[in-house]
């Protein structure tokens, strides 16, 4: 009774070349009955012969309209999360203005290290990549579950040197991002893809900053962390040597005298609105763990859906086996009509 329920059709032609055809055997058939009952007298053909003949046909017309049974399956499918942080390093981001949660007066860089470190214990299960960007932006992290590898990464940053140094360019991650996530979406399409741009919003260099629009259909969601303060501060020398400081203050070249770097929640809001995503401060009594990215760390976990399938299996080797059994009759009575009437 099952497979009654779940018998279709669902011809292997199409319905309209396999509706056309199963329309042309019945026609034959038809065509058989009403010539054996008409011509019964004139022919040597009986009763079984034209039933037996008529049902190949009609048996055909079935096989081309490929009978078969729909089947259910579940599939447990897994929807992950993965959440690209780029980090600002340029030289503003030493400037020690900056506070996250109990912590004030650190740097903007150290704020930074602190977020990148929550985010990965508010989004557990997930798998992260890291980029940092100044002159140039590099992908120093390729995307992984790891969350030592992301701590690490993130202990391990500092701002590029100063002689190295060419202005702040905000959009200097912008080509690198649409390459990873493209590649990200193309080999997991079901993925949802965040990201987490931390900066001061300091636009220094000579060109105008491109739009972040160009991420946006890439991403499920984009936050935009703000560092630093409104008052700004003096920005500290970046030695070549790493783990070594320089002394003295970056110059403004325009007064000789040392430059202010301050916050410009103005250009962070914009990039966030570029980009269809939120905006949000770093600061002292402020975390990532409260906020627009607590609600969505909620809303991004990994789940677990139940998909249900339908398979259609075709049932034609049953009829083509009886088929061939009507065909191997037909053609033995054949064979002992002609030897008989030879």
């Amino acid at each position: 009774m099952n497979i009654l329920k779940s018998l279709t059709f669902e011809p292997a032609l199409g319905w309209v070349a396999g509706g056309l055809l199963a329309g042309l055997l019945l026609l034959l058939a038809l065509a058989l009955v009403i010539h054996g009952l008409h011509k019964g007298r004139d022919t040597d053909a009986d009763r079984w012969a034209l039933t037996r003949r008529t049902a190949m046909v009609l048996i055909l017309a079935l096989m081309v309209l490929t009978p078969s049974t729909v089947s259910k399956t579940t599939n447990k499918a897994v929807n992950a999360t993965d959440v690209f942080i780029a980090v600002d390093v340029t030289g503003s981001m030493a400037v020690k203005d900056a506070g996250y949660g109990d912590q004030e007066g650190i740097s903007r860089l150290e704020a930074a290290r602190a977020a990148a470190h929550d985010l990965t214990r508010i989004y557990p299960d997930a798998s992260f990549s890291a980029l940092s960007f100044g002159a140039s932006a590099s992908v120093d992290l390729p995307l992984t579950p790891d969350v030592r590898a992301v701590d690490n990464w993130a202990r391990g940053l500092a701002t590029e040197p100063t002689s190295r140094s060419a202005g702040s360019s905000l959009d200097a991650p912008l080509d690198r991002l649409s390459l990873v996530m493209k590649q990200t979406r193309d080999r997991h399409p079901d993925d949802r893809i965040l990201l987490y741009l931390i900066s001061d919003g300091e636009q220094t260099g000579p060109d105008e900053r491109r739009s972040f629009s160009v991420l946006r259909e890439g991403l499920d969601d984009a936050f935009v962390l703000g560092t630093g303060s409104a008052k700004g501060g003096m920005v500290p020398m970046s030695s070549d040597v790493a783990g070594s400081d320089a002394d003295g203050w970056v110059t403004d070249p325009k007064t000789g005298q040392p430059g202010i770097s301050s916050m410009d929640p103005k250009t962070l809001k914009a990039m966030a609105d570029e980009m269809s995503g939120h905006y949000q401060a770093l600061a002292k009594g402020a975390t990532v763990r409260e906020g627009a990215t607590a609600t969505a760390s909620k809303r991004y976990r990994v789940t677990r859906v139940d998909q249900v399938r339908q398979h259609v299996t075709p049932l034609v080797w049953p009829l083509a086996l009886v088929e061939l059994a009507l065909i191997l009759i037909e053609a033995g009575l054949w064979v002992h009509t002609s030897r008989r009437l030879l």
